[in-house]
């Protein structure tokens, strides 16, 4: 008998990512002993379900009814926020001026470019 596992992300269900339009764009704190102001968006999927994602990076673009993609991956310091934005995909920006870890931040090498 084989046991399937509860998904992290219940609102993605068996799904590595999902798209979603952003309703409403906010600012959370984080628990202790962490302060800043974290950047996240209430996103409604196209199942109509909502939830809160984080986006990462310094700065973006989004507004309301921007078209995102989310996928998995929990905020440590944010109870309740279990997903996140994927940059460069849809109206999600890639950060600015990134040269390390560029991957995560949707950044191409600039350096090929020159």
């Amino acid at each position: 008998m084989t046991v399937r596992r509860k998904p992290k992300v219940p609102v993605l269900g068996r799904n590595p990512q999902k798209k979603g339009v952003c309703v409403r764009i906010m600012m959370f704190s984080p628990k202790k002993p962490n302060s800043a102001n974290r950047r996240v968006a209430k996103v409604c999927l196209l199942t109509k379900r909502t939830l809160i994602a984080h986006i990462p990076g310094e700065g973006h673009n989004l507004q309301q009814y921007s078209v995102v993609l989310v996928r998995g991956g929990r905020v440590r310091d944010l109870p309740g926020v279990k997903c996140r934005l994927v940059r460069n995909k849809y109206d999600l920006q890639p950060v600015a001026k990134r040269v390390t870890s560029r991957s995560k931040y949707g950044r191409k090498n600039w350096k090929a470019h020159i």
